[in-house]
């Protein structure tokens, strides 16, 4: 055979080591001239039949191949080769590769099946673990899909499943929503922009009038199971009640749809009746006079007078010599006719705690509210009348009391404040100060619309506190 080296005669000859020309000289020399090397010439001139390695020390060897040459790689490679993976519980299933067999479900494994003409690679790979709570949050996906499909067939008209209500002809179900029925935005910049480019653009409501919107809705929460009675009472005199009852009172009628009244309980000659304008000269006296001749709330109305917040006001009796006989009874009296027709009626207390008329209204009393002064003997004396709440049977009120801290006393700004919240805050759910108003410490009638907006907040956080704590549903 024809050695293949003098073919390549034209081709510039490669350098050979000196280990190599040592070797080639032993070689030639051993067989005498006969190549051995034939058709397996590898390039570095050596035939791994015809030379095993182990004649050559491996030092001495510098070729880019091993001494030997595997005709097939697979050949040398063991049967199978199995990694263990530790995979987290769950179901499993076989995912197999584009083009690759897979027969069933099996451990992952990556297996080398050598046969003499191809390789196949067999991989499966188990299903993804499904994360925690994957499971709910599907199923609560789907329920709202559910839910939202349903709206979207009421929504066009489609038939129910069960028979609605009345209260289900909402406007926004009824209304298309455009340019026309699209309420205008509130607020200086959205007004201007709607304005300005001809009711085209509306921007909604601004962030303020969102959050006034927001606290409205919880003052209007919706109760079932007649009226919620809320007395407002202290052991002292002269600290507000019958402000807080009034600012409360008108809060609560100006956000809310339903009725409201304020009775004044006072058995010594209550000034309640004295912060809106009179529309009668009727009293507690002339309601319990004539209970058995009121059938319907026009016959109820006509004894008591309205703002402009439409807040009710049931004026106490103003003869001294009759004051003290509005009593236990009458108070009932008085307090089951408002219950015929309001779904809140706030009760303005006398400084009398013992009196019958206090426990009568107590009895009845879903939440309450304890109006504390600036000074340090008014909080204390109203912090007394917790603690005589709590030692005769009243501690679930005292809980979910509210405390109404009116700013306007006198020594209010030589006491700290927060240490007077600090204390009733360990005793009652929440405190609320009410500021310093002129309207208010005038004494007279008074104006929701003109007190300072810092005061009408006030009231109406009172007013959503006040709602929060009061069951919504009697019946549960």
């Amino acid at each position: 055979m024809p050695d293949k080296r003098s073919d390549d005669q034209g081709a510039p000859a490669r350098p050979l080591s000196a280990a190599k020309r040592t070797r080639d000289e032993r070689d030639n020399a051993n067989t005498q001239g006969e190549d051995h090397r034939g058709d397996d010439y590898r390039g570095d001139g050596y035939n791994s039949d015809n030379y095993p390695s182990d004649n050559y020390p491996s030092d001495n060897y510098h070729s880019e191949l091993p001494p030997h040459t595997i005709d097939n790689l697979a050949a040398s490679l063991p049967e199978s080769l199995s990694v263990p993976i530790q995979m987290p519980a769950g179901p499993r299933r076989s995912v197999a590769a584009p083009g690759l067999s897979n027969a069933g479900t099996v451990t992952p494994t990556a297996r080398v099946v050598s046969t003499p003409a191809t390789h196949t690679v067999e991989i499966s790979t188990p299903a993804p673990a499904r994360a925690a709570g994957a499971s709910s949050a599907i199923e609560s996906l789907s329920r709202t899909d559910a839910a939202a499909s349903v709206r979207r067939d009421r929504i066009r008209s489609e038939n129910s499943t069960a028979p609605e209500s009345a209260a289900m002809l909402t406007s926004d179900r009824l209304l298309a929503v455009n340019r026309k029925t699209r309420k205008a935005p509130q607020g200086a910049w959205p007004e201007f922009v709607y304005a300005a480019t001809l009711h085209l653009v509306n921007l909604g409501d601004s962030a303020k009038v969102q959050a006034y919107k927001e606290m409205s809705e919880r003052i209007r929460r919706p109760f079932e199971g007649g009226t919620r009675f809320v007395p407002i009472l202290t052991r002292k005199g002269g600290v507000g009640k019958t402000t807080v009852t009034t600012l409360l009172g008108m809060a609560l009628a100006d956000a809310r749809d339903d009725r409201i009244i304020a009775i004044d309980a006072n058995p010594d000659r209550g000034t309640l009746s004295e912060r809106v304008s009179k529309q009668t000269r009727s009293t507690v006296r002339d309601v319990v006079s004539k209970a058995a001749s009121i059938g319907n709330f026009t016959d109820f109305s006509s004894l008591v007078s309205r703002d402009e917040t439409r807040l009710d006001i049931l004026a106490s009796d103003t003869d001294p010599l009759l004051s003290e006989a509005f009593d236990e009874n009458d108070y009932n009296v008085v307090a089951d006719l408002a219950a015929r027709y309001y779904s809140i009626a706030l009760t303005d207390c006398g400084t009398g705690i013992v009196h019958s008329v206090m426990r009568a209204t107590l009895q009845r009393a879903d939440s309450i509210v304890i109006v504390s002064g600036g000074s340090v003997d008014e909080a204390r004396l109203a912090s007394e009348t917790l603690t005589w709440l709590e030692a005769n049977g009243y501690g679930d009120l005292v809980r979910n009391a509210i405390v109404a801290l009116n700013t306007a006393t006198q020594g209010t700004n030589l006491v700290r404040l927060e240490e007077i919240e600090s204390h009733f805050r360990s005793r009652v759910r929440e405190i609320v100060r009410i500021p310093y108003d002129p309207q208010l410490a005038a004494g007279s009638v008074v104006s929701y619309k003109d007190l300072k907006p810092i005061t009408r907040l006030a009231a109406r956080t009172l007013a959503e506190l006040v709602v929060e704590g009061l069951p919504a549903d009697r019946n549960l």
